[in-house]
């Protein structure tokens, strides 16, 4: 089996849990599930030698457990610093600014104490990601992405309807 081949099964897999993420009420458990995602979009990367996006998600993987326990500002301020440092030492071009964008606004939607706010900003972030992914050539990593998307809306609907401001 190919490397991009694996790349892809694991996004399969990854798939799974943003799938179930949003269909939980519970932050707690929608961050669990998106901890276990993002580490597998990360070796995804990785076997497809995009590094921003691969340092960022693995960044994003230790950054939702530790929103487990904190919310915390400095915290925040802390993972968006490293953000940055990590694009800026593994730019490879406009795939790395995508990633830059989009992990940074999943950052300060990690930190969102409200289920309600982190699934708005949220969305906006995944958006980001899905360019990203379309530059970087995965089409698993895209479809990933639109499916994040459908099953953050369905949830949101389910908890909230269709009002979208808090």
């Amino acid at each position: 089996m190919s490397v991009f081949m694996i790349s892809q099964l694991l996004i399969v897999i990854a798939i799974c849990f943003d799938l179930m993420s949003f269909q939980f009420k519970q932050k707690r458990m929608i961050v669990t599930c998106l901890s276990v995602s993002v580490l597998l979009t990360s070796i995804h990367f990785a076997l497809l030698a995009q590094w921003t996006a691969s340092a960022l998600m693995l960044l994003a993987a230790i950054r939702y457990i530790v929103t487990i326990f904190s919310y915390s500002k400095h915290l925040m301020f802390l993972f968006l610093a490293a953000n940055l440092v990590l694009t800026v030492v593994t730019f490879g071009g406009l795939t790395s600014l995508f990633s830059f964008a989009g992990g940074s606004l999943q950052t300060i939607a990690s930190f969102s104490k409200s289920d309600q706010r982190l699934r708005q900003i949220m969305m906006v972030g995944i958006s980001l990601w899905l360019v990203n992914h379309v530059l970087a050539g995965s089409p698993m990593a895209v479809m990933m992405e639109s499916l994040f998307i459908c099953s953050n809306l369905v949830g949101y609907y389910r908890f909230y309807g269709m009002k979208l401001s808090s």
